[in-house]
């Protein structure tokens, strides 16, 4: 099931990214947590002029980590969606089918799982005691071994999903995968954009 899905996903390459995101209206970034999503949505957003959205901070999360209803995040979801432009990293596949249409290309970091622990330990690290930018309010810095366990095994437990969810969403609609830092800076350079 998982192969038939993949076989039926629109991937592209770099150029051709480049040149889709130039245009886009809409693009949604998704990936595990640490692989560097958040950074490059934001970046992208201050280059194409897009809103940025935070699948975290706007949608799911309420202060000291509690979750909102799956019904108020998918109503949150279709109120932001419903702008002309803008750019949201979160991956949560059980809202591609409300977003993945109105989404002109999706962007998929793939870094390799010891990156994404890094990612997330030097980010706890750096925002210790704190909320990042890109967090919802009251939402302080954590890091545990259960989320470290959910990044660990993020590619053979999730990734599964998300192809699944973009091959009976959006089979149309290209996706770029980023698997590595080397390049993600080449199509910041790519795209005129600050790495």
């Amino acid at each position: 099931m998982e192969r038939q899905a993949h076989e039926t996903i629109n991937y592209v390459d770099d150029a051709f990214a480049a040149g889709t995101i130039r245009g886009a209206r809409r693009i949604m970034v998704i990936g595990c947590s640490g692989g560097g999503k958040s950074t490059l949505a934001q970046k992208l957003a201050q280059q194409f002029g897009l809103t940025y959205l935070s699948i975290d901070r706007d949608i799911l999360w309420l202060p000291g980590w509690v979750e909102r209803s799956k019904e108020e995040q998918r109503q949150r979801i279709v109120e932001r969606i419903a702008g002309e432009r803008w750019i949201m990293d979160g991956t949560n596949p059980s809202t591609f089918d409300i977003r993945l249409p109105r989404t002109d290309i999706v962007i998929w970091v793939r870094m390799p799982r010891l990156l994404c622990v890094w990612g997330v330990v030097t980010r706890w690290l750096k925002h210790i005691g704190r909320t990042r930018p890109e967090m919802a309010p009251g939402c302080i810095e954590k890091v545990d071994w259960q989320f470290l366990e959910f990044i660990w095994t993020f590619e053979n437990r999730f990734s599964p999903r998300v192809t699944s969810a973009i091959a009976a969403h959006g089979p149309h609609v290209p996706v770029l995968q980023v698997k590595s830092r080397r390049q993600m800076r080449a199509l910041l350079d790519l795209l005129g954009a600050p790495a």
